[in-house]
This record gives C-alpha cells, sequence and structure tokens, in this order.
C-alpha cells in the first residue's frame, strides 16, 4: 500500500488500549474473565439498559436473540433488503424465512409501507437496520409491532452511539444488537453486544452464548469458582474474550469523543457537497442523531460519463479508499435463488447500490485528509460531468 494512500477506514487505536491488553496478556486471563464482564457492565451504564450479553460478533448476538425470541423452522422474519447479509442469515440458521422489504428513498432505511404490506400470519419478528447509523422510524415500527404482536430486534451494528427523540438506540426495542468489528465505531476487532431490558431474554443469552452451561462457566478455573456445571440446552460458542474487552474497556470511554470527530468531519463533507447536482446524499431526519458510522454518496449517474465502479478506480488512483454499501441482499445469489427474488420487487435499493459509494469518515482522520477527499471527488465529478 502506498504511504500517501487514505484508507477506507482506519480503528482509533491508543497507548491506553495496548497497555490494557498488555496488562491481560500478563495477567494469564485471555478468554471471557474479569475484564469481559466489567465491559458488559460499562457498556450497559453507558447505554442506559438493564441487561447487556458481550458475545463474540453481532452474527452471533442476533442469532441468540432469535433463538431467545423461540423462532421456530416455517417462521417469518422482515429484513431490509439494504443490510449486510448477516442480518437475514440468521434468520435461515432455524428455518425460518427471511421476508425482505424495500427501503426509503431519503435515508435507505426499512420502509414503513412495505414493512406492513409484508406482514403474514407467519411472522415472528421485525429487524430494522439503522443504516449509516440513522436510526428507523422506531415509534411507527414498534405501533406496528404491537399491533401484530411482534418482537422487534434493532440491528444497530452502525447505530453505536445514536439517538432517536432523545432515546440512545439500545433502550428502546425488545432487544439491540451492536457491532464492534474492526470497522465500527467501537472496535474490539471482532465482537457484539446483546441489549435488553427483558432479563429472562438476557439469561436466555448468557447460558447459549458458552454452551449452554448453566453458571458462570469461566469462573470455574479461578478461586472461588466450582468445577461442577451442566449443560441445560446445546448452546453454542459465542463468548467474548478479555482480549477483546481490553480493547472495549478503553474505547468506550472515549465513544463520545470519537462521535464529535465523525460529526465534524460529516458536516465538512455535507457543507461541501450538498449543492451538487451530480450527487445526492442521506437525509438526516431531525428528532434523531445518526452514529455516521458511514458517509454514503448517491451518484446521479445519468449526469456523470463514468460509472461507479469506473469512478472508484479514479479515486483509487489518487490514493482514496472508498467502500460501498450494500449491495441489497435480495440481489445475492443465495437468496436471489432460494426465495425467488425479484429487482422490480425492490426499487428502491435496486435503483440505489449502482450508485452507491461511501467515503472515509473515522476519528483520527486528519482535516487534510477531509479537504482531500472533498477536492478530489469534486474535481472528479466536474471533470466527468455531462
Amino acid at each position: 500500500m502506498k504511504n500517501d494512500f487514505l484508507q477506507f477506514h482506519k480503528p482509533f487505536i491508543s497507548e491506553e488500549e495496548v497497555d490494557e491488553i498488555v496488562d491481560t496478556v500478563r495477567s494469564g486471563w485471555i478468554g471471557m474473565g474479569p475484564k469481559t464482564i466489567r465491559f458488559e457492565n460499562n457498556f450497559g451504564k453507558y447505554i442506559g439498559v438493564n441487561k447487556s450479553v458481550a458475545v463474540s460478533s453481532w452474527t452471533a448476538a442476533g442469532h441468540l436473540t432469535l433463538e431467545a425470541f423461540g423462532l421456530k423452522a416455517g417462521d417469518e422474519v422482515i429484513v431490509p433488503t439494504m443490510t449486510f447479509p448477516a442480518t437475514a442469515e440468521i434468520v435461515c440458521y432455524f428455518g425460518a424465512k427471511p421476508v425482505f422489504v424495500d427501503v426509503e428513498e431519503d435515508t435507505l432505511n426499512m420502509s414503513i409501507e412495505a414493512l406492513e404490506k409484508a406482514i403474514t400470519l407467519k411472522t415472528k419478528v421485525i429487524i430494522p437496520v439503522h443504516y449509516a447509523g440513522q436510526p428507523c422510524d422506531l415509534d411507527e415500527i414498534h405501533e406496528i409491532a404491537q399491533k401484530y404482536n411482534l418482537k422487534v430486534l434493532e440491528d444497530a451494528a452502525h447505530a453505536l452511539p445514536a439517538l432517536y427523540k432523545g432515546k440512545k438506540i439500545g433502550t428502546i426495542s425488545d432487544v439491540t444488537c451492536f457491532s464492534f468489528y474492526a470497522t465500527k465505531t467501537l472496535s474490539t476487532g471482532e465482537g457484539g453486544m446483546i441489549c435488553t431490558n427483558d432479563e429472562e431474554i438476557a439469561k436466555r443469552c448468557t447460558i447459549m452464548r458458552l454452551h449452554g452451561i448453566n453458571r458462570d462457566a469461566w469462573k470455574r478455573h479461578t478461586e472461588s469458582g466450582s468445577w461442577y456445571y451442566e449443560v441445560v440446552a446445546p448452546g453454542y460458542k459465542y463468548n467474548f474474550t478479555d482480549l477483546q474487552a481490553s480493547l472495549g474497556l478503553p474505547q468506550l470511554k472515549k465513544v463520545d469523543a470519537m462521535w464529535e470527530s465523525r460529526k465534524r468531519i460529516a458536516a465538512k463533507y455535507t457543507e461541501a457537497l450538498k449543492d451538487l447536482d451530480t450527487i445526492q446524499l442521506l437525509t438526516l431526519k431531525p428528532d434523531r442523531e445518526s452514529s455516521l458510522h458511514l458517509f454514503p454518496i448517491r451518484l446521479h449517474l445519468d449526469k456523470l460519463t463514468k460509472n461507479r465502479a469506473q469512478i472508484i478506480d479514479e479515486l483509487r488512483n489518487l490514493n482514496i479508499g472508498v467502500g460501498v454499501h450494500f449491495m441489497p441482499v435480495h440481489q445475492h445469489l443465495y437468496y436471489n435463488e432460494s426465495f425467488n427474488l425479484r429487482d422490480e420487487d425492490y426499487p428502491v435499493a435496486t435503483a440505489a447500490f449502482p450508485r452507491l459509494i461511501s467515503l472515509p469518515i473515522y476519528p483520527g482522520m486528519k482535516d487534510e485528509n477531509v479537504d482531500k477527499v472533498i477536492d478530489v471527488l469534486i474535481d472528479m465529478l466536474t471533470k466527468f460531468k455531462k
């Protein structure tokens, strides 16, 4: 990689994380242990939720949640097509059916109209995805969920921290699942968190994340622990580790400061790009605050002489890395063929995908690099304008 290449993302890691990792390694306790429990508790306090259960990934968090909901083969779960496939994948683990719905033109969040039309007698769960970090229309989603007696699992992989009408995402629905993947707003390399105020759901997820063991099995090798435990259900190997918590604990302390950095970068992008007629920015609704995990733009390809792939190549040639979020799930081979899905049933997502580019936005990104992205993009769009 060239020294002057601007990566799409860099984790914001300081000496505090390094020191915490060294402390964990020297302690001799690198698996799930006391730092994991401390991270869970601190995260729950930060969000303002009663129970937080740390696991190995968002996928593990979503899977455990659906298991705790009692999802069965033949059930249906409503999922927006504009998401990473993991949101649908966890439904398939049960032999249940992911029912895909289209998204709103302005936010690329789940369409409320499409959601209600998709409900059948088999529907059991709604999984709204907070695209790019902006909360979905949760009041309307909960109204529909209550009307049809459905559970709501928020996919908040992008949405730490985000606010919906003054409430933190993670405090509103039956369960909210966060991701701590390498590119996320709080990173532990891999990892996820289940947040809920339902003690029974939390208890079930806690048991099932570590082989279905009915007690704190991680304590069995401590001075105060017991060698005896019983398996009460065929669980999973989805536990978090103290090595991951060593990153999470200091990251959590600065999550608000990192959010402020994202806000400053997003504000610069918005001010510079908002009047260009060759791109479309996401609409940010006034009654909520996005985590700004991503800064997606949509190209107006009818006004340009180059397509999305060519523009991405041009940006890379000029040492700027970008991303694409997302290829709609209904277009992925497995889902398209397994459920006989058609582009015309998802017109907004289908039209958005060939136009989407995500610009770099992360704490530690220098002002000069933000300016570089803006200047190069504007010059390029001007050069390729019809």
